[in-house]
């Protein structure tokens, strides 16, 4: 359910603002993304962890948080990263 460090460093380096930047809203936001899609393929199988999806909707919750934050303060770069990640919005 956790990410591969390889899928991680993709990631960093295909949304980063700068060459040491880990920690963007749009890294966080990817790196999240990932992680809830991960969650929801294990579902499929796992019907009855209940547990694991009160976690999937902490982070649901706090992509949403980052996401409203970052229309807040970029919109261009808020309706890219939607399209990138191919979020509904």
């Amino acid at each position: 359910m956790s990410i591969e460090s390889a899928k991680t460093q993709e990631l960093i380096e295909r949304f980063h603002k700068h060459e040491t930047d880990t920690g963007s809203a749009e890294v966080q936001i990817a790196l999240l993304t990932e992680r809830i899609s991960n969650l929801t393929e294990h579902f499929k199988f796992h019907k009855k962890d209940f547990h694991s999806r009160r976690g999937l909707l902490k982070l649901v919750g706090q992509r949403r948080r980052l996401l409203k934050y970052l229309k807040r303060k970029d919109s261009e770069g808020y309706s890219k990263l939607i399209q990138e990640l191919g979020l509904r919005k």
